[in-house]
């Protein structure tokens, strides 16, 4: 499986079986602009437009954006609801958190959480591998917060997002605290946007810092509609 991070909290996951699923797609006001991109599935984790830009996908997409099952070209999906806010979604609404059965793996993704989920929401979600958790706090759970819920998942491997990025207009913390507060993990910083992971490959207590996407320098890499 493949893992592309386009920045902030999209990602483009690449199913060993070619499936295709996108997170998250962004508005270019953020700073960053997405290319057109194939995929099968796209995940809307809420109706921000820093999340719901659904019209860089070219193809005959399937579009989730609701708590529930779902299967995209052999890829399985289950969204949790959460809250966007620490006052039950009151502020800003709710949040989907959704995970992806991939190549064997339980993928992770927090979407805009802003709370630690309850026992009852965690325990449904269950076993994970990876995990993609907002780090920025402002309009999500912080640095320490995104910590203590990789204590709670154990996942093998996790890869913030949502965090200050050098082309970002949206003011969130950076990466630094992070890093701080996971200096107990082993950590590896990727001069690359994509991370390609096996079950094997897995490990334990990772984190995986990648560069986000730009079109000059990746262009190539790419798929267009």
């Amino acid at each position: 499986m493949n893992i592309r991070w386009y920045g902030h909290s999209c990602f483009l996951f690449t199913a060993s079986n070619g499936t295709t699923v996108l997170t998250d797609p962004y508005d270019p006001y953020i700073g960053y602009e997405l290319p057109q991109i194939l995929a099968n599935g796209v995940t809307i984790s809420h109706d921000h437009n820093d999340h719901n830009n659904i019209s860089v996908v070219k193809s005959n997409t399937v579009i989730i954006r609701s708590p529930g099952e779902y299967e995209v070209g052999g890829i399985r999906i289950f969204g949790f609801e959460t809250d966007h806010d620490r006052c039950g979604g009151t502020l800003r609404g709710k949040n989907v958190m959704f995970v992806y059965e991939i190549d064997g793996m339980r993928l992770l993704h927090c979407g805009d959480l802003g709370a630690i989920p309850s026992e009852d929401v965690l325990e449904k979600i269950g076993h994970i591998d990876i995990m993609m958790v907002p780090i920025g706090a402002i309009y999500t759970i912080d640095d320490f917060e995104a910590r203590e819920l990789a204590n709670i998942l154990k996942p093998k491997v996790v890869i913030p997002m949502h965090y200050k990025t050098p082309k970002l207009k949206i003011e969130l913390c950076t990466l630094a605290p992070f890093v701080d507060a996971a200096k107990d993990c082993r950590i590896h910083y990727l001069n690359q946007c994509d991370a390609s992971i096996r079950l094997d490959s897995l490990g334990e207590d990772r984190v995986i810092i990648l560069r986000p996407f730009d079109a000059e320098r990746d262009g190539d890499k790419v798929p267009v509609a």
